[in-house]
């Protein structure tokens, strides 16, 4: 298995495909696992690299860096590292956080952002007593609240399975990444957008019922170029519930995403 020595750290990490590059970045406590059927789907014409970020997977835990500035600067070296050439950054939920902040922090090494169901302002403002809840529940119960908790991120055209994986997956992450919920309660973007230079589409599940739909309605109305896209029956993981749409779509998103001259 492929690691990286990245930032004092060991970052698990995969590489399938040649082509215009996609690194995929997962949501809190996964893997780069649940990226699966975006490399098998994509890898035949675009290079298609999955991490497990810090904290998560089978990638180093440490207790320190546990922060979107830590994993930005981790995503920045690996692009780095790996030699991509202006790679489409793809985020899920909290993985978009960092791949806005990314693009943010340098647009010259970005091709563009696709960020799935990103969560950003919304944590502080919508949601502050169940991320306090959330918290308080990890720390007595990280078993039985995480096995009650993920079953919500998906919607109907998704089996039991799916969250019984996602479940193991969560629970085999360390848990100082914990602090990025506190981190959320007080992170908002919306100031940063204007500026972003690289293309970004913004895709989110119509069903989500932890980040509404109209919270990427609004970053796609202040990011300069971009564009929302909701994806029917699908809820907080569009990815892997309705993959051959997302897919489908991704793949239409990345065609018409031509970089911006650094």
């Amino acid at each position: 298995m492929p690691f990286a020595r990245i930032n004092g750290i060991e970052l698990h990490y995969e590489d399938h495909g040649t082509g215009r590059p996609l690194l995929f970045l997962h949501g809190w406590g996964s893997s780069g696992r649940v990226w699966g059927a975006q490399v098998a789907g994509l890898a035949a014409d675009h290079r298609t690299v999955t991490v497990d970020w810090r904290g998560c997977g089978r990638s180093d835990h440490p207790a320190e860096g546990n922060h979107v500035a830590g994993n930005v600067a981790d995503v920045l070296a690996l692009v780095d590292h790996l030699g991509l050439d202006r790679p489409v950054l793809v985020g899920s939920s909290i993985g978009a956080t960092f791949a806005l902040e990314a693009a943010l922090a340098a647009p010259g090494l970005i091709g563009g952002v696709v960020s799935v169901d990103g969560p950003a302002h919304w944590p502080g403002q919508g949601m502050a007593p169940q991320l306090d809840a959330l918290l308080a529940g990890l720390a007595e119960d990280r078993a039985g609240t995480v096995a009650a908790w993920v079953p919500n991120w998906f919607g109907p055209a998704s089996g039991p399975a799916v969250a019984d994986w996602t479940v193991r997956q969560l629970l085999d992450s360390g848990v100082f990444i914990d602090a990025l919920f506190t981190e959320a309660l007080t992170y908002d973007p919306r100031p940063a957008l204007p500026g972003l230079a690289v293309p970004a589409a913004f895709v989110h599940g119509r069903l989500d019922t932890e980040i509404p739909v109209e919270v990427s309605r609004t970053l796609a109305d202040l990011a300069p170029h971009g564009e929302l896209h909701a994806i029917e029956d699908a809820a907080h993981m569009p990815h892997q519930e309705r993959p051959g749409a997302f897919n489908a779509l991704l793949r239409s998103i990345v065609a018409r995403m031509a970089p911006v001259p650094a």
